[in-house]
């Protein structure tokens, strides 16, 4: 084997040795924004099933209820709409 043979060689080693550890870095980065970004979407989707919980409250009470209730939970609505977003 010549010298530039080895040479070539070593080079083409050491970039395929950093391609490598590059998507190895890469896939580490993604695996620790998942576990970051997991929680929050847990939480917003607790947030959401509980306002829905509402929403079918409000649906089915709305059969069963008087029209002074009905206005009277829609200005509740209407108040809690007007809050700023948590």
């Amino acid at each position: 084997m010549t010298m530039w043979t080895m040479i070539a060689l070593i080079v083409l080693a050491s970039l395929l040795y950093s391609a490598w550890h590059r998507k190895t870095e890469l896939e580490e980065e993604r695996l620790k924004l998942q576990g970051t970004v997991a929680p929050e979407i847990q939480r917003e989707l607790a947030e959401l099933r509980e306002r829905v919980k509402v929403l079918e409250r409000i649906a089915t009470d709305s059969n069963t209820l008087g029209h002074e209730d009905t206005r009277r939970i829609a200005a509740e609505i209407d108040a809690l709409r007007d809050q700023p977003h948590r």
